[in-house]
């Protein structure tokens, strides 16, 4: 059995220690906001946070993950308050939202070791495929995150999880048909 912290809560995995940790934050531990991209390494849309370090969850083990502290997208902020998810709302930089918490969990450590980033910093640390093609809109959204967790700016954009109850319910007019 394979122990470790994930989202500051202790798991044990009672599964093959050569499963990727991918598969076993996925199907084991239901945490599926990590996505399975290419499962090679190419695509970092299963980037998660390792001891700090923005690691693609493809290409670690569940062995190799032993007794380390790991983040996931579900784990980086309660109700979506961290900087880079606000940031990434605010800029619009996300278009189909595949591959955004894999960018948000390398930004995030990226910002952590680097709160203001260049260009090329991003460019580097953050080489995430998007699909949709918003990478200036994500380059923005790192740099204003940044500007954020120094306290230089505020965001009030990034919409509380989740929908209200009421609000899903509520009856939509239907359409004038000249009945």
């Amino acid at each position: 059995m394979t122990a470790l912290t994930v989202n500051g809560r202790p798991v044990r995995f009672d599964i093959d220690p050569q499963t990727p940790l991918l598969h076993a934050l996925r199907e084991a531990a239901n945490l599926t906001g990590t996505k399975y991209g290419c499962g090679v390494g190419d695509c970092h849309a299963c980037t998660i946070i390792v001891d700090g370090e923005a690691l693609r969850s493809c290409l670690i083990t569940v062995a190799e993950a032993e007794g380390r502290q790991v983040v996931t997208i579900e784990g980086l902020s309660p109700g979506r308050t961290h900087p880079v998810q606000q940031a990434l709302v605010a800029e619009q930089a996300i278009q189909c939202g595949f591959c955004t918490p894999g960018i948000a969990m390398a930004a995030a450590a990226l910002l952590a070791r680097n709160p203001d980033p260049s260009p090329s910093d991003i460019t580097a640390a953050v080489p995430n495929l998007c699909r949709c093609g918003v990478y200036p809109r994500l380059v923005r959204a790192i740099q204003r995150a940044g500007r954020v967790a120094r306290r230089v700016e505020t965001i009030n954009a990034a919409p509380a999880p989740g929908i209200d109850p009421g609000d899903a319910a509520r009856a939509v007019p239907a359409m004038d048909r000249g009945a």
